[in-house]
């Protein structure tokens, strides 16, 4: 299903940009994925940019705060999942051995969100949602396809994440070790696999869907972006992963006609 007027609790259902170069991503992701953007002022004098195709709301971007950005922190997609109550899942944070970074925030009428960090430590993002449901598109053209978890500990984040999000898990051999598939009820939400180098931190990686992945790393090439890993198949479709002209790291994925 590609358009979304909600998301249950525990799906992911939201990313957005935290880059030090707002401008010129703009203009990559615009030439990329055909985004156009709507710019909103926040309370604290910043503003948020929020992505749409067709007038839907795909994903969201605002500049590094300066504190992260003199850390050394890089600019990064953060991935955000949908919860029913996030007061109660924050209780139980660090009771499953994560931690919480950023306790809750209201932000405006859109909702609420908080930042935690799980044992491996991978950061993610809880929601809440008022107005914003979150991305209203997915699965499409330039839209978000998946979440993926890239952890040397698999196993301790699947006892988190079934402890706070109620995921089950499935574990697939993708032809490159195995991969693990979180599930709400039989629906694959997001997926968990060992980095693919040694060195990666834990983190939360975004996947956005493409018709055609070769021409989409042309188009990257050719508009700031760079190749972190070119192009290959895996059983369920062709993949890369990209850099944008800040240094933001993302996947796309151009999905075989007989995927679900």
């Amino acid at each position: 299903m590609s358009e979304r007027t909600s998301y249950v609790h525990g799906t992911p259902s939201w990313v957005d940009l935290s880059t030090v170069d707002p401008s010129a991503s703009k203009s990559f992701y615009s030439a990329l994925f055909g985004w156009e953007w709507d710019e909103n002022p926040t309370e604290q004098g910043s503003s948020y940019f929020m992505a749409q195709l067709g007038g839907k709301a795909v994903a969201g971007m605002m500049q590094q705060p300066a504190e992260q950005t003199e850390m050394g922190i890089p600019s990064m997609w953060n991935t955000y999942v949908t919860v029913a109550d996030i007061d109660a899942t924050l209780a139980k944070v660090n009771s499953v051995g994560g931690s919480v970074m950023m306790p809750k925030m209201q932000v405006m009428e859109s909702g609420q969100m908080a930042v935690v960090v799980d044992p491996t430590g991978a950061v993610i993002c809880l929601w809440q949602a008022g107005d914003h449901i979150g991305a209203e598109l997915v699965n499409q053209q330039g839209t978000l396809a998946w979440n993926e978890l890239q952890t040397s500990d698999v196993g301790a984040a699947t006892t988190f994440y079934k402890e706070l999000f109620g995921w089950n898990c499935q574990v697939m051999d993708m032809g490159m070790g195995d991969y693990t598939i979180f599930e709400l009820g039989e629906e694959g939400v997001c997926g968990a696999m060992n980095p693919p180098m040694e060195g990666i931190p834990a983190h939360w990686s975004t996947v956005f869907a493409v018709d055609d992945c070769n021409g989409t790393v042309e188009t990257a090439n050719s508009s700031g972006g760079s190749v972190v890993a070119e192009p290959f198949d895996i059983p369920i479709g062709r993949i890369a992963v990209l850099a944008d002209p800040a240094g933001a790291v993302f996947q796309i994925i151009q999905m075989t006609a007989e995927s679900p």
